[in-house]
């Protein structure tokens, strides 16, 4: 019998079920009977070539429009170009010493074409693509490619050496062969709903007569992830409930009351409402499970300092966990100067009610880890910050009752919830996450389906605009020079500036090759390309741009004169520390970084960032980092330095971010561009996810109605085992280490 388990190189051949299994990683029937089709090709429809990205492999149904063939001049031999168009825009596709191309891509003939699209001469391109080309009259292909014969033509997501159609013809092998499957879904639930059986949902998603069988087949496809995902989180719901948190009630002679009548700003409308959200959440022995979701600036920091000082108020601990060793240095900084006397327990000049707040991190020497293990497990230390090193086994803790996560994006659930175990055995610490990275709320639902969130939207008084333009440098590289004589204008005016990029430098990327040469960079914006086309193996992108290199080439050249300081992973947690008290004191002008300024930096003075290579960074990480500047009295200027080519998505998505700074509608697009199971995997666990069919931007309904399913079902049957098939359908959706992890909670 032929299963969805059964290995694909035993029913396809060695050669087939090897390489799906090398190019997407496919291994059983299943594996390729869920590997869905991204969209479906009516066969007198063309795509629509704008919307393509550069590095992604393509297929696309278009025309020959135009054939060419000359004589190379560089080298021997000859290049055959051909034009393809969807009748709005072209695509070069171009083929080296292989002149009987001319003959076969006969101008006016459709056909698929499959490749990795690529720039060349701001034209895109498809590099040395595959194509199986078709006569649009005829009813009948025969060995062409049958899967073109139908109404629906699938276009799967592919992989260089394996376009669309190969996929298809697996597909289709695997289908002609298949045996069917059990439904996992009880029959009461399918009726009810309206849902496809899950055999016919899996062979009509490949095989539609129509776009209302591909629909029927989406909807209880959709469902199933749905359901498997809010069955996961329901699971975790009930297991954080499952012991007693500490009560933490509040006192009007504290270390918050003295705080809070010392403070020398007023609290935003948000701030106060959450805020007493938060201090009600922890006076009662259910632990707190809350997502606190704000701009950059919007004032969360003090938000989770309030809730704190109530934790230590009531004789116990609070831990802040950070995603980086500079993020961390940072909050124990700021938290001590807004605490002031009050964060001095035990030293000269500090206040009666005072507290301590001590930084434990992985790099700390080991006379400073030992003492600040000893002031965490001591209780010397009311608040505790660090970075991953908090969840190591060694770190203990007299009575923590409060974890905070600042930029909850960087941890997975397993990492939050070790932070969790820290408490101890008899209680469970309440857990407050925070990120500056606003979330739709079919994400919150679904990525953060474990806690309750709140938003914060409201900017406290003092911030100033920041504007944000596109500097296509491969367009124009003239705005370039003009950017960094800006920079010049601002240091002059007293002002500092943020230069951030994707990269560190030295052999990252080039150990035991040697580096390779860059056909063009951003900062010389010098054109070292020649007469020819790229090489036969096509034109590699050049490596992103790094901040050793960048720093180097910027002090030498546009920027000579102007104190630059550097900033990135590697340095030693002294080092960071020292760069950054520096770049605070305005001994540096300009600061050459990667993204450790991405979260919590805060130096008023900057008011310029540039951010090399922006097309690398995603749009809420491009937001993150423009929040840099403008914390001051002078208005923010972010300039989004790109080679990429206009009318692409990623100058669409770069556009787009420099048209607003409301972040929670570029969260909304961060979305529609990324895909969504990356979101769930990143965010869950880390790990690769199945979830595939689902759109956490456009089916709210479907998620809506499965957490309440789902909340239903749990609450019934905690551990799933009067529901196998459902336990079955969470194990395929969620891997194999997500569901071995809810297994042992």
């Amino acid at each position: 019998m032929t299963t969805l388990d059964a290995k694909l190189d035993r029913v396809l051949g060695a050669k087939s079920g090897k390489a799906l299994e090398t190019a997407l990683g496919l291994v059983t029937v299943g594996d390729l009977l869920r590997h869905y089709p991204r969209r479906y090709a009516e066969r007198g429809e063309l795509t629509a070539i704008a919307g393509l990205e550069i590095d992604e492999h393509a297929t696309v149904l278009a025309k020959v429009e135009r054939v060419t063939k000359r004589t190379m001049k560089s080298r021997r031999g000859t290049i055959v170009e051909a034009r393809i168009t969807d009748g709005h825009r072209s695509l070069t596709c171009t083929f080296f010493n292989q002149a009987w191309r001319e003959r076969e891509l006969v101008v006016g003939r459709r056909g698929m074409f499959a490749g990795k699209v690529t720039s060349y001469r701001q034209q895109l391109q498809l590099a040395h693509p595959e194509y199986q080309l078709f006569d649009d009259e005829a009813t009948d292909i025969g060995s062409a490619a049958e899967e073109f014969a139908s109404a629906l033509i699938p276009v799967y997501p592919s992989a260089q050496g394996l376009p669309s159609w190969s996929i298809a013809r697996c597909v289709g092998q695997v289908l002609d062969v298949w045996d069917g499957t059990d439904d996992q879904l009880p029959p009461e639930m399918r009726d009810r709903l309206g849902l496809a059986d899950l055999e016919s949902a899996l062979r009509k998603i490949h095989r539609p007569h129509s776009f209302a069988d591909v629909a029927a087949a989406q909807d209880r496809l959709k469902w199933d992830e749905a359901l498997s995902v809010q069955l996961v989180l329901a699971q975790l719901r009930g297991s954080n409930q499952s012991h007693p948190a500490p009560v933490c009630p509040r006192r009007d002679d504290g270390v918050l009351a003295a705080f809070d009548q010392r403070m020398p700003f007023e609290l935003t409308k948000g701030q106060r409402e959450i805020g007493e959200q938060i201090a009600e959440d922890l006076t009662v022995e259910h632990p707190m499970n809350r997502l606190v979701q704000g701009e950059v600036g919007s004032g969360k920091t003090v938000v989770a300092l309030r809730a704190m000082l109530q934790v230590v108020d009531a004789g116990r601990q609070a831990a802040m966990l950070a995603p980086t060793e500079v993020l961390a240095a940072q909050h124990a900084r700021s938290l001590r100067e807004l605490l002031g006397d009050l964060a001095m327990a035990g030293e000269l000049g500090g206040a009666e009610e005072a507290t301590r707040v001590t930084l434990l991190t992985g790099s700390l020497g080991a006379a400073q880890r030992k003492k600040a293990l000893l002031e965490a497990a001591s209780g010397e230390a009311g608040i505790v910050v660090g970075t991953h090193a908090l969840i190591q086994d060694r770190v203990s803790f007299a009575d923590l009752g409060l974890v905070v996560v600042d930029e909850q994006h960087r941890f997975g659930v397993e990492q939050r919830d070790a932070l969790r175990a820290r408490g101890g055995e008899e209680t469970s610490p309440h857990v407050l996450v925070m990120t500056a990275t606003p979330i739709p709320r079919t994400v919150a639902m679904t990525v953060y389906g474990d806690l309750e969130t709140s938003a914060l939207r409201e900017l406290p008084q003092g911030r100033s605009p920041i504007s944000t333009s596109v500097v296509p440098v491969a367009e124009k590289p003239n705005w370039l020079e003009r950017a960094w004589t800006r920079i010049h204008e601002e240091v002059a005016a007293g002002h500092q500036v943020y230069v951030v990029c994707p990269r560190i430098g030295d052999d990252e990327e080039t150990a035991g090759k040697g580096k390779k040469k860059t056909r063009k960079t951003a900062v010389d914006d010098s054109d070292g390309g020649g007469e020819e086309p790229p090489p036969e193996d096509g034109e590699e992108r050049r490596p992103p741009l790094a901040v050793l290199d960048v720093a180097e080439q910027l002090g030498a050249g546009p920027l000579a004169g102007l104190r630059i300081g550097i900033l990135h992973g590697r340095l030693a947690a002294d080092d960071k520390d020292a760069v950054m008290r520096a770049f605070a004191d305005g001994e540096v002008d300009v600061l050459v970084a990667t993204t450790v300024v991405e979260v919590g930096v805060n130096v008023p003075n900057a008011t310029v960032m540039v951010i090399m290579d922006a097309d690398r960074f995603g749009v809420s990480q491009l937001h993150q980092l423009r929040g840099r500047v403008g914390r001051g009295s002078a208005p923010g200027l972010c300039l989004l330095v790109t080679e990429a080519v206009g009318g692409t998505t990623t100058r669409e998505r770069l556009d787009a971010v420099a048209s607003t700074t409301d972040g929670f509608e570029l969260a909304r697009l961060d979305l529609e561009l990324r895909r969504e199971g990356d979101v769930l995997g990143a965010a869950q666990s880390g790990r690769k996810s199945g979830l595939k069919m689902l759109s956490l931007l456009r089916d709210e309904d479907v998620i809506a109605a499965a957490r309440d399913e789902a909340a239903h079902i749990v609450d019934q049957d905690p551990a799933l085992r009067n529901h196998p098939g459902l336990a079955r359908m969470v194990a395929e959706v969620v891997d194999a280490d997500r569901a071995e992890y809810l297994e042992k909670t």
